[in-house]
């Protein structure tokens, strides 16, 4: 299972940093990551393997949203059949 990673923000120092280390925290591995930075705002997108997660999947997205809030970013986890099933024509 995976999950699809969003982050947004004002860039600043460590934003990867503190969001790869929520996702080992709680046992997610990142296999892709793609970021950019725009002038002065950064945008992320991961996709995490899930398998693993030593929490609930809903504890682990919270967590990353609160990690983002502590940060002024808005960090969002969505479960890849979720986000499937959006995008399904």
């Amino acid at each position: 299972m995976k999950a699809v990673i969003t982050v947004t923000g004002k860039d600043s120092v460590g934003i990867i940093a503190a969001v790869s280390t929520v996702c080992a925290e709680y046992g997610a591995n990142i296999t892709e990551i793609t970021q950019s930075v725009l002038s002065e705002y950064f945008a992320m997108i991961m996709i995490a393997e899930i398998d693993k997660l030593t929490v609930p999947f809903a504890d682990f997205a919270d967590k990353l949203s609160a990690s983002g809030k502590e940060k002024a970013l808005d960090i969002r986890a969505m479960h890849e059949d979720i986000f499937n099933t959006m995008h399904h024509i």
